[in-house]
């Protein structure tokens, strides 16, 4: 899936005779900022990230909802860097376990766990519950806050089940854990495009991209 979002902001900076549009991702994650800017199909130096701004501060993601830490994240950068900032903040919910990891997915076996260690941690929960369901989904929500305060937001996701063993190398997270309804291979398995067609995040930036022109119509 490619979302191209660009066209509308260059024609309208370019008219104005401004710099072009660039937009800050409130990440680190190389993968997940990697996904994003595929899916966004910006040009070369038109998507930053957090990377870009050392002293940037983290962001405490201390919220109840995926919506709440999204929101949070996005304003901070936003007002931090003086440009439109992008953050998203998704996650696995998982039936049998009463929905977690929810949004403890990042940290679901600690603080610095890998994704290996979460994996690993989901996959004992479940085997402690042979009778639980196994059914699940990816949820993600984009928060897209402007410097003036502006922000919008968009949800997306993709429902599947919890594979019994790890399938796969590619994605990242939960990944090689997740098969989406339709499928018998983990997401982990599918070639990133294919990935990219049904997943959360890409749901989420669909979204978004209906709505880009009226977004950055709104002046900073």
């Amino acid at each position: 899936m490619f979302i191209r979002i660009y066209e509308y902001a260059h024609k309208r900076h370019s008219d104005e005779q401004a710099a072009p549009l660039k937009l800050v991702l409130a990440t680190r994650n190389r993968k997940k900022l990697e996904e994003i800017q595929r899916m966004l199909a910006l040009p070369d130096g038109h998507v930053l990230s957090l990377d870009d701004f050392a002293g940037c501060p983290e962001v405490i993601e201390d919220g109840a909802t995926f919506l709440e830490n999204a929101e949070k994240k996005a304003r901070s950068v936003a007002r931090y860097t003086g440009l439109p900032a992008l953050a998203d903040d998704s996650g696995l919910v998982v039936d049998g376990l009463n929905g977690a990891p929810g949004v403890y997915s990042a940290r679901y076996a600690g603080e610095q766990a890998s994704d290996a260690q979460n994996v690993t941690k989901l996959l004992t929960e479940l085997a402690a519950r042979p009778h639980a369901a196994r059914t699940a989904r990816f949820v993600c929500v984009l928060s897209l806050a402007q410097p003036n305060g502006h922000s919008h937001h968009f949800t997306g996701t993709v429902e599947g089940r919890i594979a019994e063993q790890p399938q796969g190398y590619n994605g990242f997270g939960y990944d090689p854990v997740f098969i989406p309804n339709g499928h018998e291979i983990s997401f982990a398995v599918m070639e990133p495009a294919a990935k990219d067609a049904m997943s959360h995040r890409g749901a989420a930036l669909a979204a978004l991209a209906k709505e880009i022109k009226e977004i950055f119509a709104l002046k900073n």
